[in-house]
């Protein structure tokens, strides 16, 4: 089974920039919760979010890793007043 150190490298390496913070909420090493954050989001809906995640733990999800609560977004962008 995953710890949530492993998840957490595999999406950030399946994702270029990624940083993400993956707690296993459960002790369990089945349950996950994960916030992403990566400029690849930029442009994308929630759910093309959530799917490069998805496809980074290809495998796992519905096999050793039965929960993934999942938040995504692209980094904030701070407007440049003149």
């Amino acid at each position: 089974m995953p710890s949530a150190e492993d998840i957490k490298q595999r999406i950030e390496a399946a994702i270029p920039g990624a940083v993400a913070d993956v707690e296993d909420y459960t002790g369990t090493s089945d349950h996950f919760r994960a916030n992403v954050t990566a400029e690849a989001f930029q442009g994308l809906s929630r759910i093309q979010q959530h799917q490069l995640v998805y496809r980074a733990l290809e495998g796992e999800i519905g096999g050793s890793v039965h929960a993934l609560a999942l938040k995504t977004q692209a980094p904030a962008t701070v407007p440049i007043i003149p």
